[in-house]
């Protein structure tokens, strides 16, 4: 600034024409970056924020710098005139590059042109030769052709004549019946006809082709006609067996046409003497004969395989085809037979049939494990025959009996016995009367035999009929499902519903020890505590309780295992209508009975103990003592009940921690309404109450392993139960042992240790229990009422009521030492 000011420059004017100079040379920032990565300088003059006066005063920082101003212009100036010469170069150097590459462009186009006529002049060559060789070699094509349809025609010729030759012989063949000769020539034949096939349109052709065909229906009939007259007679064929087996070979030769005729002709044949012997009208056809009809089969392919076996090829299947038409008659003539004789129909016949049946079948399923003609056939035709449509003309049994089939490993496998599933009703009528007379014999046996006592001490009892009717179940089950997995055993299982129920009802409700007379599984509650609130049972009677509870539990287990079992047999289609829900909910209200039932039992006994609590005279209590008498009551019964409960629940713990759960539910709350009625006590009399509390909280805390030889902590969620219920009869023991006089400080410390109890009705109960008049606990009332309608007080006791409390603690302590 300083050299711009001396040399009288205007710094506003120089920077306005130094801006307006380089508007002609600012780049975008883009190309300002290339430029840099390109060409990079540290010359100040080529930066993008270039700025003359700071360079001026970079140069010449002081007064005498400026000395050397002309030197600084002279290297300016040489600088300039490089840059200048620089700029010359590269202009010209531009201009001869623009001319070089002219030229070298026209040289690049004029050999293309020459290149591009070479090329054409060669594909006219090309195209010259190829020309010049389709012409000579023209003439040789010809000779190609002619050669090669010359050779078809005598190849045709040759066959052609093969063909006539062929025929003759077999005309003279078959007339002769000399089927060794004739099964080569026909397949020779019949291989050379499907290349005359095509020229049918050909009148010489066609003739011969016609002749062919007739020659073949005539041998096939010829060859039927020689079977029949070769069993024309019971026992070994007529005529050499070597001849018969040369006429199958050209009965395969003739195709599956007449392979089924002669077949099928054949099984009928075989078969016909048993249709006479078991035809419906036939005694030996009704079910307690049919035994009979396998051990016919089972002769007749003996006979088959002494007599035929070599005639027959094996892949045939001949034996098969026997045993499967045998199934078809027999499961035809037995549904017909049921239809009509169906009042005839007994358990044990039906059960003999079917058990006679599926041995067959299982012995026709082993004979034919490793026939290819069963793989075969059945894999394509599914050898089961068509079922018989039910009433509505629909077959679902069939359907579902198909689709079974598909994955069994032989189609024999319920081929027979499916004929009777409709008929299984008369099995599950059976199965109804059974259970119905098995739970009537359960009844007879309570009514007779006496209780039943544990035969270990300690030791778990269920009762027997409840293995004696599952075991029941398992057998029906295993032979149902060997017999239908469809709607028989949907009704096996609406059947194993009914008599659970019943079993629950007639049998362990009706076991109970009680004075109920109601026959519902399910008990009802309030009835239960009035009608035996009196009763106090005997040890034989809670073991007989603890094990109908046993025995319910063993029930629900199993119950839902038999219905896991009977989902896993029965048809996918029917899962959902297996349903044991309502059957286990009958043997938890049996359970939830057996466990109110034993609470009872201890609150019969405490009750009676809480009754003589409150007929003493606790205002006479003078001093504090042992614990009162109808405490020793309590523990006495609890240490002669509690050992034998939880021994006979020794296998269901879970339920005698319920047991304990329900009895401390129920003992805390009669405890403190029976607290109540203790009225007017003393400080003394409160301190012995005090001392009674803990005791039977004590009592109740050592109740899950009272007796026990091993100590046992008992569960937290029990503990807290006893110990938040006790202790508000401790708080309400204390209150009442509180001084009155300072009303003020009195309701404070009740709200206090009540924990903001804002109940009229309990704090009128403890001015009871202190033996106010009327007209001090109307004023306690009121002032009570006041201030829990206006605030809660949560100041901390007056030093007062501190001072009263203490020998209450010192009596804690006391006791727990």
């Amino acid at each position: 600034n300083r050299v711009v000011e001396e040399e009288g420059w205007d710094e506003r004017e120089l920077g306005a024409d130094w801006s307006s100079d380089l508007e002609a040379v600012l780049y975008a920032a883009e190309v300002e970056e290339a430029i840099s990565e390109v060409c990079p300088s540290s010359d100040p003059l080529d930066s993008k924020d270039f700025n003359p006066v700071d360079y001026i005063n970079q140069l010449f920082p002081s007064e005498q710098s400026l000395a050397g101003i002309d030197d600084a212009i002279t290297r300016v100036k040489v600088k300039v005139q490089q840059k200048d010469e620089e700029i010359r170069s590269v202009v010209r150097g531009q201009a001869d590059v623009g001319h070089d590459g002219g030229q070298a462009l026209g040289e690049a186009q004029h050999s293309i042109a020459e290149l591009f006529g070479r090329i054409r002049s060669i594909k006219e060559k090309a195209e010259r030769s190829e020309h010049m060789v389709k012409k000579i070699t023209s003439d040789i094509k010809q000779l190609d052709s002619a050669k090669k349809h010359l050779t078809d025609s005598v190849r045709t010729l040759e066959r052609l004549r093969f063909l006539i030759t062929t025929l003759e012989d077999l005309q003279h063949n078959v007339r002769l019946r000399n089927y060794s000769l004739i099964s080569p020539q026909l397949n020779g034949a019949l291989s050379v006809m499907e290349e005359f096939s095509k020229y049918h349109s050909i009148p010489q052709v066609k003739q011969l082709l016609d002749r062919l065909e007739s020659l073949q229906f005539d041998l096939g009939q010829q060859v039927k006609v020689d079977f029949e007259r070769a069993f024309s007679t019971k026992g070994a064929p007529k005529g050499t067996k070597a001849q018969l087996q040369d006429a199958c070979r050209v009965v395969d030769i003739l195709g599956d046409k007449w392979k089924k005729v002669l077949t099928e002709w054949f099984v009928r044949m075989q078969l016909s003497d048993y249709e006479m012997l078991f035809h419906e009208s036939m005694d030996s056809a009704w079910l307690d004969k049919v035994d009979r009809r396998y051990a016919w089969l089972k002769r007749t392919l003996v006979n088959y395989e002494e007599e035929c076996l070599s005639i027959f090829p094996e892949e045939w299947g001949i034996p098969e085809q026997i045993c499967v038409q045998f199934c078809s008659i027999t499961r035809k003539n037995l549904t017909n037979l049921m239809q009509t004789r169906a009042g005839d129909l007994e358990v044990k016949l039906l059960l003999f049939a079917i058990q006679k049946t599926t041995a067959f079948e299982k012995f026709l399923a082993q004979r034919f494990s490793h026939s290819k003609y069963i793989e075969t056939e059945f894999k394509t035709k599914k050898l089961e025959p068509a079922p018989e449509k039910d009433e509505d003309g629909d077959t679902p049994d069939g359907r579902r009996r198909h689709r079974k089939l598909q994955h069994q490993d032989s189609p024999f496998l319920g081929l027979l016995s499916h004929c009777f599933e409709p008929h299984l009703s008369v099995y599950i009528n059976s199965q109804d009367k059974n259970l119905s007379d098995l739970i009537n014999s359960f009844v007879a046996d309570i009514k007779s035999k006496p209780p039943i006592k544990p035969a270990n001490e300690g030791g778990t009892i269920v009762l027997p009929t409840a293995a004696d009717i599952f075991v029941f179940y398992k057998k029906c089950l295993v032979q149902c499902t060997s017999l239908s997995t469809g709607p028989p055993l949907l009704q096996l299982t609406e059947l194993f519903q009914k008599h659970l129920k019943e079993y629950t009802s007639r049998v362990l409700t009706a076991y109970l020890p009680t004075k109920c007379t109601s026959t519902s599984s399910k008990l009802n509650l309030v009835s239960l505590r009035k009608e035996t609130q009196d009763v106090k049972f005997s040890r034989d009677e809670l073991t007989i309780i603890c094990s109908i509870l046993c025995t319910s539990d063993y029930c629900l287990d199993t119950t839902q295992q038999l219905e896991t079992k009977l989902k896993e047999k029965i048809d996918k289609s029917l899962v959902e209508r297996v349903d044991f829900s309502q059957e286990q909910e009958a043997f938890h209200g049996v359970i939830s009975n057996c466990i109110q039932l034993l609470v009872q039992d201890v609150e019969t006994v405490s009750n009676s103990a809480f009754s003589a609590m409150v007929k003493i005279p606790w205002q006479n209590v003078e001093q504090v003592g042992d614990q009162s008498p109808y405490v020793s009551t309590i523990a006495a019964h609890v240490r002669s009940a509690i050992p034998l409960l939880r021994d006979n629940l020794s296998s269901a713990r879970k339920y005698f921690i319920n047991f304990c759960h329900k009895l401390a539910n129920a003992f805390v709350p009669t405890f403190i309404t029976h607290l109540y009625k203790c009225k007017p006590i003393s400080t003394i009399a409160a301190e012995q109450l005090l001392l009674d509390t803990h005791s039977l909280k004590t009592c109740l805390l050592d109740l899950p392993s009272v007796g026990s030889a091993v100590s046992r902590k008992p569960p937290t969620s029990y503990s807290k139960l006893v110990t938040k219920g006790m202790e508000k009869a401790e708080l309400i023991l204390k209150v009442a042992m509180s001084p009155h006089q300072q009303a003020e400080d009195y309701i404070a410390s009740y709200c206090k240790l009540m924990q903001g109890d804002t109940d009229t009705t309990n704090f009128q109960k403890i001015l009871e229990m202190k033996g106010l008049k009327r007209s001090e606990q109307n004023a306690l009332i009121e002032l009570f009422k006041t201030r829990v309608s206006t605030s809660s007080n949560h100041s901390p006791p007056p030093q007062g009521l501190e001072r009263t409390l203490l020998p209450i603690r010192k009596l804690e302590k006391m006791i727990r030492f």
